[in-house]
């Protein structure tokens, strides 16, 4: 069976220096070089036999992404992709910037700090952070909203994804207001979050409906899929943290974007720099 191993980055001489591990077994070598992202697409004639922890090792040492196709990915585009949203379809925390409009920044901090020390599970977390919010009125989620910065290359994925027929859902521990609006930009297909109680134009502090967190990602991966006959093996699945572990468990391929150590180790593929319409080297030919 044939494979591509793929290195990615935005600098582009780099790439060279996990390449002379790729070289010597490769059938061909295809480079894709955009302005602001490069990829070389390793291509083998059977399942690639080197090292790959190697690979990975130097590419990271280099700032180098590594991604690795399986199964129908390795030869098929996806017909899903699901992408988690803070800190990874956008480089802020929807949390945060609420937390910022109602002088709270540095509770939901703390809060968020004593959830990365394992004291707290996410739906914990979640309650406490937003009993935060309580009585801050709606007009702060546009503000929100504006102060949302979208990462580099998010629409640009959606469109590629759609070339190929792929549809793309963001799925996210964030909110509704800004999720929805966010989704509506970069022309993503289907949304998933948590919905933020309002009562008399200010929020209550509480969040209403099930939770969207680490369990509800992956659910909402196979119902996508599942609606759209989409087989599991031909979904990728994108994020950058340990939320997004049982989406990456479930998909055909995971990919740490821009991820933090317990991401990376999980999805085996990265990207590293911060463009992520690079995902679409996936199923460049």
């Amino acid at each position: 069976m044939s494979s591509r191993v793929i290195l990615v980055s935005d600098d582009r001489p780099s790439l060279r220096f996990p390449g002379s591990l790729l070289w010597p077994d490769a059938a061909c070598m295809r480079g894709i070089h955009t302005g602001d992202w490069a990829a070389h697409i390793f291509e083998y004639a059977m399942s690639f036999e080197g090292n790959m922890t190697q690979v990975r090792d130097m590419a990271a040492s280099h700032g180098i992404g590594v991604l690795h196709p399986h199964g129908l990915l390795a030869s098929e585009p996806p017909g899903l992709i699901v992408c988690d949203v803070d800190s990874t379809i956008t480089r802020t925390e929807a949390i945060d910037l609420l937390a910022e409009c109602a002088g709270k920044a540095e509770e939901v901090s703390e809060i968020t700090a004593r959830a990365m020390a394992g004291q707290l599970d996410f739906a914990q977390s979640l309650h406490e952070r937003v009993r935060c919010l309580e009585g801050l009125h709606v007009g702060a989620l546009e503000e929100a909203r504006k102060a949302t910065v979208v990462t580099p290359g998010a629409a640009e994925l959606v469109a590629a994804a759609h070339e190929v027929g792929a549809a793309v859902g963001l799925v996210s521990g964030g909110f509704t207001a800004l999720v929805t609006p966010l989704a509506e930009q970069i022309g993503a297909d289907v949304t998933a979050s948590n919905e933020l109680e309002i009562v008399d134009d200010h929020l209550t502090g509480r969040v209403v409906g099930d939770i969207v967190d680490r369990a509800a990602k992956a659910a909402w991966l196979r119902r996508w899929a599942a609606e759209r006959e989409v087989p599991l093996e031909q979904t990728i699945a994108v994020g950058d943290g340990a939320n997004d572990l049982d989406m990456f468990a479930v998909a055909g391929m995971a990919i740490a974007f821009c991820a933090k150590p317990i991401a990376v180790e999980a999805a085996r593929n990265t990207i590293r720099c911060e463009r992520i319409d690079a995902v679409r080297a996936v199923w460049a030919r």
